[in-house]
């Protein structure tokens, strides 16, 4: 599906590799103009120039998404650049499996800044650059693991969680200043970064609990975001869209 998305300016977050790749890749493809954000420099520029030679619109912007600063000086060069910011995809997050005992208090504030700080400055950087008159719109990304219990993901959980609740939130908030807040639950992908994590055994193993009874795709949760920022999606507020083969309907 290619959704409608001419002429959008769209900011995505951890837009270097995996799912933040893939959105940056599919939105640019269906008409955006993409800032790709990423604290690695290298694969930001990888992605920039993948979606330039295939003929999209991409700037890069490297920097770290805890850091307000940063981000809001990023978001400034942007829309200047482009004359506004419609959109913005808060994708940017540490995956981190590991017991609670061993969670040390640099690995917590980490991720708490990356997953809950980048993406409320991420919610501030659309808000100082949008068309006040056009609105804009904000996808987060949660996951299914913010709505059920797994071992040895606590952190994680808790960040998804919280931007589960930061998406109903914003959208109560800011729906009647034309933003639309919407989020992503994408199931499991095996992602460059997820594939450091989990065994080729486990990934057999959790297909057998999917009902679809198979992995998703980067490009699954790439055209869920696509889907929720164009207008097919203009009446849609405060949703979690679960891309997840059918695992959070399963319980």
């Amino acid at each position: 599906m290619n959704w409608n998305l001419k002429d959008q300016v769209v900011l995505v977050t951890g837009a270097g590799r995996g799912l933040g790749r893939a959105a940056a890749e599919l939105l640019a493809k269906c008409g955006a103009s993409v800032g790709v954000c990423d604290v690695d420099p290298a694969t930001c520029t990888q992605t920039t120039l993948a979606i330039q030679n295939a003929g999209g619109r991409a700037s890069e912007h490297p920097f770290s998404v805890a850091d307000r600063r940063a981000f809001l000086a990023a978001a400034a060069d942007f829309a200047k650049a482009n004359g506004r910011i419609d959109a913005v995809v808060n994708n940017a997050m540490i995956l981190r499996y590991e017991p609670i005992e061993q969670v040390t208090e640099t690995v917590l504030d980490q991720m708490l800044a990356v997953g809950i700080k980048g993406s409320v400055w991420g919610a501030q950087a659309l808000l100082a650059h949008m068309d006040k008159d056009k609105g804009g719109a904000i996808v987060n990304m949660t996951s299914p693991v913010a709505e059920r219990g797994y071992p040895n993901t606590a952190v994680y959980s808790l960040v998804k969680g919280a931007l589960l609740t930061l998406t109903k939130t914003l959208a109560a908030e800011l729906g009647p200043r034309k933003v639309r807040v919407n989020a992503v639950a994408p199931g499991s992908v095996p992602t460059p970064g997820a594939l450091g994590l989990n065994s080729e055994e486990e990934y057999v193993r959790r297909t057998r609990t999917i009902p679809l009874r198979r992995l998703g795709g980067a490009d699954d949760s790439a055209q869920a975001v696509a889907f929720l920022l164009s207008p097919a999606a203009s009446f849609i507020n405060g949703e979690i869209l679960h891309v997840d083969g059918g695992i959070a309907a399963a319980g």
